[in-house]
């Protein structure tokens, strides 16, 4: 058992410096920054922060401010970041000092290779650049008509599970939505189909992408241990510890990423060699005739000089980054949109009357003749509408499907504060000394709610806060002249967040933004444009043999998660249950 007694040794010698550092820390510059106690020796406060933690988030910020001193593992000392001036030094000023995590970066490459997520400044800098003209709008716009029979197929799928005599049916909506979701990347993103909302044929790769995230998870407390084994230990060896320790969560990881891998190489020499032939590869590449974003991609790196060309690596690393952050967030994004309309009839009325006008509009300018519910809008058309888009916009906002982000910093520096916080000797200071290697937790959720910007209503779900007395779309605040009741929105005093959409931090901001935003957001728009004409959504109506009705609960477990809390569910599954049933007239709004 040699192997074994290094490893124990290793984790044993990490656990004491950590435990030295702790008490070097006595001294440490981020004494005098407040925070939460300690509420245990190994989890410090990051079991109430990413587990369930939404509540708790909003009540950091609440009493200490924008800055906040929060334990993670082993007791280290991090900073909890939602000042709008801090965040805005973060990622935009200072980026190339506060650095994404080296336990991010290094778990990223383990799994999805060289993408985006996985890869620091110039090597990052040179993939973005590759990237950027391949998610434009005219790209987005040419995407957009292609990509609507996933839209179409996902409808005809639901309407078939509801009866034809108007009565309701009970639909966990969740993994349709994540089937589609996946459909909609792999089409968009690769050109290829897997036939993901063919609930009858099984792929290999369908059900590891799913099982991705569930099995990181699973993982979370032991990713600050990555960066110390990649760098002492071979693969070879790193391999032999997962097939020792204990339990099923790393080799299933394992095997998730192999099959990943293996995948994702098979459909990039097939695409690659079908590019240079004049070719499409498979059904779904020949709908699509090089519109999807890996064929744009190798097109451009094949005319790019040799200084700006990607390596096949790297290009690899990009197929499955590119799936994995357009899959699941995406779909629990939409999910949640579904469960508000389930809750509040008289949005989803006036969402579905808004979608009728437009359609019908649209169908006389261009003297169609087909029924108003199949009429397909083009991009514009769609990503312009108001009351939709002010729908999306406060999902986002208020429900970011990702909550919180880390970076390091790489060197000393100091981070300026909007707003003066309250120190342990109880004077008030304006900016904190960042030692370096200090670790930054950037709170997307608490930038979300902040009073200051968003209104003493800002964890209210309010749509209309988007739109002008009229209904129409409020130009974002600049700060200057666009404003509406003397305030502009998303601006207060000069003051915004540098996020880089709707000056929410949902999608981040500077060099490492989220650069599929567009697409995300047009193929929630599109989804929801193609059912909500059809389909009426309720909450569960009916009670099990007890008489229980079910009840869904959103957990924030760094990414969102949906579950029926008991007695009528486990509150561990996630699920959207809810009521569907055909549209009624009844259920527009009346003119």
């Amino acid at each position: 058992m040699p192997l074994l007694r290094v490893c124990g040794s290793s984790i044993f010698a990490f656990i004491i410096w950590r435990l030295i550092k702790r008490l070097r820390a006595l001294n440490s510059p981020l004494t005098h920054i407040l925070g939460p106690k300690k509420e245990h020796w190994l989890k410090g406060n990051y079991h109430r922060i990413f587990q369930d933690g939404l509540r708790y988030n909003l009540d950091l910020v609440q009493k200490y401010g924008g800055a906040v001193k929060i334990y993670a593992l082993l007791g280290q000392e991090q900073l909890y970041i939602s000042d709008p001036l801090a965040l805005h030094h973060i990622i935009v000023k200072e980026q190339n000092v506060y650095e994404e995590t080296d336990m991010f970066i290094m778990s990223n490459r383990l799994i999805f290779g060289e993408g985006l997520i996985a890869t620091l400044g110039e090597q990052h800098r040179k993939q973005r650049k590759m990237l950027n003209p391949v998610f434009s709008l005219a790209n987005m716009r040419g995407l957009l008509p292609v990509i609507q029979p996933i839209a179409d197929q996902l409808r005809t799928i639901l309407n078939a599970k509801i009866p034809a005599d108007g009565s309701v049916v009970e639909v966990n909506l969740l993994p349709w939505l994540s089937r589609g979701a996946l459909e909609y990347i792999c089409q968009a993103a690769l050109g290829h189909s897997f036939n993901a909302l063919d609930a009858t044929k099984g792929n290999e790769y369908l059900e590891a992408i799913r099982r991705l995230a569930p099995s990181t998870l699973r993982l979370i407390f032991l990713r600050p241990f990555i960066p110390m084994i990649v760098r002492r230990l071979s693969l070879y060896w790193r391999n032999k510890i997962m097939d020792w320790v204990p339990g099923d969560a790393l080799k299933d990881l394992r095997h998730v990423v192999n099959v990943m891998d293996t995948t994702s190489k098979k459909i990039f020499t097939e695409k690659r060699a079908a590019l240079e032939n004049g070719g499409f590869v498979g059904i779904a590449g020949n709908r699509m005739q090089g519109k999807d974003i890996m064929s744009i991609m190798l097109q451009a790196n094949a005319s790019s000089s040799s200084d700006d060309r990607l390596t096949d690596s790297e290009l690899l690393g990009q197929m499955n980054t590119i799936i994995f952050a357009g899959f699941e967030t995406t779909a629990t994004a939409t999910c949640r949109i579904f469960w508000i309309l389930a809750q509040k009839q008289d949005v989803q009325a006036r969402l579905r009357s808004a979608i009728r006008k437009a359609k019908r509009d649209y169908a006389d300018a261009q003297g169609l003749s087909s029924p108003w519910e199949d009429v397909e809008l083009p991009y514009d058309t769609l990503m312009g509408l108001p009351y939709l888009d002010a729908i999306v916009r406060e999902t986002l906002r208020v429900y970011p499907p990702t909550s919180l982000l880390s970076r390091t910093a790489r060197q000393a520096s100091v981070l300026p504060l909007h707003h003066p916080i309250r120190s342990a000797s109880g004077e008030m200071i304006s900016s904190i000394h960042v030692p370096e290697n200090t670790t930054l937790i950037i709170s997307i959720l608490a930038s979300n709610h902040n009073k200051e910007i968003w209104g003493e209503d800002a964890s209210e779900w309010r749509p209309e806060r988007w739109l002008s007395p009229s209904g129409e779309r409020l130009p974002l605040g600049d700060g200057e002249g666009n404003s509406t009741n003397g305030v502009s929105l998303g601006v207060k005093n000069g003051i915004k967040y540098p996020g880089v959409y709707g000056l929410m931090m949902t999608f981040l901001g500077g060099g490492r933004a989220c650069i599929g935003f567009k697409f995300a957001e047009m193929e929630i728009k599109q989804v929801l444009a193609t059912l909500i004409p059809q389909i009426h959504f309720a909450l569960p109506a009916s009670t099990d043999r007890n008489g229980h009705v079910k009840e869904i609960y959103w957990k924030m477990n760094g990414l969102q998660v949906p579950v029926v809390r008991p007695p009528a569910g486990d509150n561990v599954t996630a699920q959207v249950p809810l009521d569907l049933r055909k549209v009624r007239e009844q259920d527009f709004v009346v003119n």
